[in-house]
């Protein structure tokens, strides 16, 4: 198929959006306890001529708020006005989680450990089977929003699978403050599309339950350098953005004792091996401990939580020289 041939028709649930098309779907997914209906509003966008198709995806886990609000704000903005491929937004995957404020769906499973799922499985189990099965096929490559959890701030990041050559080179083109190699994990989306030939990429970016708008306005610069970057729309302006830096290696930096955590660097700093990083100290103000860097580095997670125990994770250190 030529570059400038006609792309091709979209089907999800039953419905088809041809070339030139945009179409909001409702995938049904199950009902709550009262009889309501629980559906995934699916956003297509079928350019006219031949290209990729991106899944760009917010809410996996239910109280990561930050994709959400990214997508809406591109929605909202026409942001996925392409002349190539097409676009299928999913600004709300766990519908369940969102309601409930929560990371999981009402039984404690969690979705994105629940990949590729079954039919007649867990809730989480169905939801991701239903995802599988009926976004999945139509997809090329994915982009996947997430922020940190349980009062873990996370600098703007992109995580990709080192397995796969072309998701490092989506992670590149995306370019988010920082980038690196982390592990698939088993049940993940990532894994999923992974053993199904889609190059996905994770964007990691602010906290749960809480607006960051660096992190906010991060997404939608990478998502649209992706899209400018596959040919898929025009770029818009000249302005140049600051090379991401790659991570060889990471370490969580960890409590050495309970009391109150005080960090003394920001997100995203440049630090040197020991550097003191922060302090945890007893409400006496007699005891207090000193956490310094275990190497040079960037500071790419802080932990917001004031009281900590031992063996807390506390920052998240990257290099990059091996």
């Amino acid at each position: 198929m030529g570059a400038e041939s006609e792309n091709k028709i979209i089907t999800i649930n039953g419905e088809a959006i041809s070339p030139g098309q945009n179409s909001l779907v409702r995938i049904g997914i199950s009902r709550l306890p009262t009889g309501t209906l629980i559906d995934i509003p699916v956003h297509v966008f079928n350019g006219k001529k031949a290209g990729p198709t991106v899944l760009v995806q917010a809410g996996l886990h239910g109280d990561e708020i930050n994709g959400v609000e990214t997508l809406r704000r591109m929605l909202q903005e026409n942001a996925f006005n392409i002349k190539k491929g097409a676009v299928i937004a999913v600004p709300i995957l766990n519908i369940f989680g969102f309601i409930h404020f929560s990371r999981d769906v009402p039984d404690g499973k969690d979705v994105n450990r629940s990949f590729p799922g079954t039919k007649t499985g867990s809730l989480a189990s169905r939801i991701a089977h239903t995802y599988t099965s009926e976004i999945l096929p139509q997809v090329d490559f994915g982009i996947d929003l997430h922020t940190g959890g349980s009062q873990r701030h996370n600098f703007p990041q992109i995580r990709y699978s080192a397995e796969d050559a072309k998701s490092r080179e989506l992670a590149e083109i995306f370019n988010a403050p920082f980038y690196f190699a982390s592990r698939q994990i088993n049940g993940s989306f990532r894994k999923t599309t992974f053993k199904m030939g889609i190059p996905t990429i994770v964007f990691e970016a602010g906290e749960s339950m809480r607006f960051d708008e660096k992190s906010i306005q991060k997404g939608i610069e990478g998502i649209q350098n992706v899209l400018v970057g596959m040919g898929m729309m025009a770029k818009k302006g000249n302005a140049r953005a600051k090379p991401s830096v790659h991570f060889v290696r990471t370490r969580w930096v960890r409590a050495p004792r309970a009391g109150m955590f005080i960090p003394e660097v920001k997100n995203g700093a440049q630090v040197i091996k020991g550097q003191v990083l922060g302090l945890v100290t007893d409400t006496y103000a007699k005891k207090n401990k000193k956490i310094k860097a275990p190497f040079d580095g960037h500071v790419f997670c802080i932990n917001n939580q004031a009281v900590v125990n031992q063996g807390d994770a506390l920052f998240h250190i990257g290099n990059t020289e091996s």
